[in-house]
């Protein structure tokens, strides 16, 4: 039986195959399809199906990161929203939260953009919780009825419901939900004890309405998947990556796919935790460079930060996600000089995957990073991109010829120019999750790939100072390895207010079992095939408290364990967050701190699937891999280099720089003065030569 992880990115899909019985890896790259994301999936499960020699009936499961919901969001094509709020709360989104992005003069220029639930599409109920969770006023069922019939006609495609201190009672909030159901029966609801019973009722309530809004365009995204592959894979189970790197089943991505808007970018972020275990490395810069853009995070110890804010566009949620960092920095950038200041500028307008660069050959025009790589001979005309599609470098060059041109520089000069500026917008990525956290990049290696990370990983290797630099295995489809090898994950959280010095560890114990309940009944509950056979014999708990200085708005996620909680004993989580907030805004207070939100993490087994380790054959040599002779334009000057076939190198090789070392999904550069050694996993661990 098979399993398969895809990744779905702006201009590529990438697909891996994964034979479960001898654990061999089959990998296809295929153009996305952004009019139908899953065309291009099917498109790279039945290429990657033929390389293998295997039937789409022998695929037994698929794990997806996707960018449906993110995308929805950013494009506007959600759901029109219905809100249900308590009396006296409707405008809870138009206020909002009084904050203007940049400098002291942003409101000058700012233009709030429009609320996903329209004022006109609000209505409030007259009710009333404690924030004790006593009813201090009774729901009025006939008036929410009357209310309701204020939506007709208006197009309501969603419905989400936030009643004031649901998450310390949501009786309110599950019968306003009853009779909806009554009176628009077909229309999907959410409910704001369900998606995020925390306090801050704009926090929840605009986590809400962004789950309700993405919930049409993503439910019918993954049914339209499930039926193709119920058809052609006899069943086979869809699981959907979460935000915060864990997996989450089809039903649930469906019910609260508010988790998953940064689905796609957690990929790679848990393909590098994959490799780097294996590999003995954890501590590590990701580094995933693509098309469009590119994704930076951090890995402290084997573990990712964690954010508990989810920004897309200029909407934020409290959503669990990886600390990932995006710019719009990718091989399909633009590059462009302004009329008025003459100067080079790159991104974040992108090629895409249609027209694409120029060297693509498939229409594009203007000059991209790919181009200037092309041009520079980081990217071999020779090279075949996804194994099938040819580079134009006579086009990459008519492209770049237009910078040159407006510069007044040489067409080697200005393709450098472009290279180095994106190189720089991307280190300024990477200091975002390293320098402004309180961590020094040198004590990190930086892993490179997307499909044109390895094209910059020696350039941000110098700049970032993080060496060695591992390039691994299929570095342009690490976001499907991370797809296919991450553990399921549910996670359930609950406010309580109370003072670290008043805190009942017999309450905390009561509540802490309560959230592991409610998590694991999320995953067990299912039927997907990724679930069957689980019990909570098998399954992990994490635990967390959020805590702050009494008096604080800010709160800071602090792991903790079971004894202390037990023992009573909180002074190591007291120390944890001293520490931590030293580190992130440079001092401690020494006063009384808080429990905010507790929050019971559910992992399902770990992935079984290993790198294969070998030694290498010993009757090989670096030679034996040179594909032929070539030329690169390095600092200014061309260089005599080697290109090199990456799937010839054994472990114990080294190549020196010049070079340039292929594969089918990406291409690496090897500058002078530096060297790549393949380790036994077969990663390039690239550094400065001794």
């Amino acid at each position: 039986m098979y399993k398969v992880g895809v990744d779905v990115g702006g201009t590529f899909t990438d697909v891996l195959l994964v034979d479960m019985e001898n654990s061999k890896f089959f990998t296809s790259k295929v153009p996305s399809t952004p009019e139908d994301s899953s065309q291009g999936v099917l498109n790279g499960i039945i290429k990657a199906c033929q390389l293998a020699g295997a039937e789409l009936s022998e695929i037994e499961a698929v794990t997806h990161g996707t960018t449906v919901a993110t995308n929805a969001i950013l494009t506007g094509r959600g759901a029109k929203v219905g809100l249900i709020a308590t009396k006296g709360f409707g405008q809870v989104l138009q206020i909002a939260r009084s904050y203007v992005p940049g400098g002291l003069g942003g409101w000058l220029y700012y233009q709030k953009t429009a609320p996903l639930a329209p004022l006109d599409c609000s209505i409030e109920v007259d009710e009333r919780m404690g924030a004790d969770g006593s009813v201090v006023r009774e729901l009025n069922e006939s008036q929410l009825r009357q209310a309701l019939t204020s939506f007709d006609g208006k197009g309501i495609e969603a419905i989400t419901i936030c009643l004031i201190n649901s998450f310390t009672n949501d009786q309110h909030e599950q019968r306003v939900r009853d009779i909806v159901a009554e009176v628009m029966p077909d229309i999907p609801t959410s409910i704001s004890s369900e998606v995020i019973p925390e306090l801050q009722e704009y926090e929840r309530t605009v986590t809400t309405v962004a789950n309700s809004y993405v919930r049409p365009e993503v439910s019918k995204y993954i049914s339209n998947l499930q039926t193709e592959f119920d058809k052609r894979m006899n069943g086979a189970s869809l699981s959907i990556l979460r935000s915060d790197g864990g997996l989450a089943t089809a039903t649930s991505a469906m019910d609260f796919p508010v988790y998953m808007l940064m689905s796609g970018p957690a990929g790679g972020v848990s393909g590098a935790i994959w490799v780097g275990e294996q590999a003995g490395i954890n501590n590590i810069i990701t580094f995933d460079m693509g098309g469009t853009s590119t994704d930076v995070a951090l890995i402290e110890n084997g573990q990712a930060l964690v954010r508990r804010d989810t920004t897309v566009g200029d909407v934020t949620v409290r959503a669990s996600a990886l600390d990932v960092r995006s710019i719009g920095a990718g091989g399909g950038s633009i590059a462009h000089v302004p009329e008025l200041t003459r100067a080079l500028r790159v991104g974040p307008e992108s090629a895409g995957a249609e027209p694409g660069p120029a060297a693509y050959n498939k229409g594009g025009e203007e000059p991209t990073v790919t181009d200037a790589n092309v041009v520079l001979g980081y990217l071999p005309q020779q090279q075949k991109l996804g194994g099938d599609m040819d580079i134009r470098k006579d086009l990459a060059e008519q492209a770049v010829q237009k910078v040159a041109d407006a510069l007044g520089l040489g067409l080697h000069e200005a393709a450098e120019g472009i290279v180095k500026i994106v190189n720089e917008k991307m280190f300024g990525a990477v200091r975002l999750v390293s320098v402004e956290k309180g961590y020094d990049p040198r004590n990190f290696s930086l892993m490179a790939f997307g499909g044109a990370g390895p094209l910059h990983a020696n350039a941000l290797g110098t700049l970032t100072q993080s060496w060695p630099v591992i390039i691994p295995p299929g570095p342009g489809i690490l976001c499907a390895y991370g797809d296919a090898t991450t553990r399921l994950r549910n996670e359930a959280s609950k406010s309580i207010i109370v003072n670290m010095s008043n805190a009942d560890h017999d309450k905390l114990l009561a509540e802490f079992a309560a959230l592991e309940t409610t998590a694991a009944d999320g995953l067990l509950s299912s039927d997907s095939n990724e679930t069957s056979g689980l019990t909570k014999d098998h399954l992990q708990t994490k635990h967390e408290i959020d805590v702050r200085y009494s008096g604080q708005g800010l709160v800071l996620t602090i792991p903790v364990s079971m004894q202390d909680i037990e023992s009573g004993n909180f002074d190591k989580v007291a120390d944890d967050f001293d520490d931590l907030h030293e580190q992130l805004f440079t001092f401690r207070i020494d006063g009384e701190k808080e429990f905010v939100n507790l929050r019971a993490i559910v992992l399902g087994p770990p992935s079984q699937l290993e790198l294969s380790e070998t030694t290498g054959r010993s009757d090989t040599t670096v030679d034996d891999a040179k594909v032929m002779d070539h030329e690169i334009f390095y600092n200014g000057a061309m260089h005599a280099a080697k290109v090199y076939d990456r799937a010839k190198l054994e472990p114990g090789h080294v190549v020196y720089g010049p070079a340039v070392i292929t594969e089918m999904d990406a291409t690496s550069v090897v500058f002078p003065d530096h060297e790549a050694e393949v380790d036994s996993r077969r990663n390039l661990l690239l550094s400065p030569t001794a």
